[in-house]
């Protein structure tokens, strides 16, 4: 409580005001203020911004993304939690965009290392990371780009008990590789009641679906056989395309916009430029 309140204390008279297209008008903690009583006060930028949106405001690194959401709806996406399986191709770039848009609580598991074959796409594939776990050169790049997540990044391959992993999310965000484990995936979210985004690229092709609970997934229709993106490789504009509508599919969800996806899956081939919605 005592910590509250000092925080409180350096926050008092050091808010800007910035008004929007819309009207709306934002108070705002200048990063350089939430910087400063991190460092002071030995706390996590996590805890500082928490407490920069119990005062009605919105930290600084934000900014940008309050044309799009409102205060209120940047407030529901940091408090958000959401379970992702998979920081490959899919699942680094979609931890990163994530990460900067400001979910404030993301879990996260893979229990592979960098090969390779990995730095044509995957997000957090370098030289220097290659044949180290995927997960813990997640955990430094994200700390990087925005310290205030709280991010928990596991070193594990889940093939059972997804429900254990995924309990207390408020999303899930399927980026496995191949199809083996999604249905399995579908089903554990659908017994927890949680909504899914799912998204698969081969080629220059991919699908994304939002699979609410009781709702049809592609991966239904798809089987559990890998070899079509193992044939076709995973080259990285399919991959960019498929995670930026599936993190557009997961911040609509979060921040209480109606999805354009739910019951539905969008599939798109870059090589004809060909994009199309089908109910499933």
């Amino acid at each position: 409580m005592k910590i509250d309140i000092r925080v409180s204390e350096m926050l008092s008279g050091r808010f800007t005001e910035k008004i929007y297209a819309s009207g709306e008008k934002v108070r705002i903690a200048p990063h350089a203020v939430v910087r400063e009583i991190s460092r002071e006060l030995g706390l996590d930028v996590n805890c500082v911004e928490r407490a920069v949106f119990s005062h009605e405001a919105v930290p600084e690194r934000y900014v940008r993304n309050l044309s799009t959401f409102t205060a209120a709806e940047q407030r529901k996406l940091f408090f958000s939690k959401v379970a992702m399986v998979g920081i490959g191709g899919l699942g680094g770039h979609l931890l990163e965009s994530l990460a900067r848009v400001g979910v404030g609580h993301i879990t996260a598991c893979d229990g592979d290392c960098f090969e390779p074959s990995n730095l044509n796409r995957q997000r957090f594939a370098v030289e220097n990371s290659l044949y180290s776990k995927k997960s813990e050169a997640a955990f430094e790049m994200i700390r990087e780009v925005n310290p205030a997540v709280f991010l928990d990044v596991r070193s594990d391959f889940i093939e059972d008990d997804f429900e254990s992993f995924i309990r207390g999310a408020d999303l899930v965000a399927d980026c496995l590789g191949g199809l083996a484990y999604r249905t399995k995936l579908k089903e554990a979210a659908a017994n927890m009641g949680i909504p899914m985004v799912t998204a698969s690229v081969a080629g220059w092709s991919g699908i994304v679906s939002t699979v609410y609970p009781g709702n049809n997934s592609p991966a239904d229709f798809f089987g559990s056989d890998n070899g079509l993106e193992e044939e076709l490789g995973t080259p990285v504009p399919a991959i960019s395309t498929a995670v930026g509508i599936q993190s557009g599919e997961i911040l609509k969800v979060l921040s209480g916009k109606d999805p354009a996806l739910a019951g539905k899956a969008l599939m798109f081939d870059l090589s004809k430029l060909y994009f199309d919605t089908v109910s499933i």
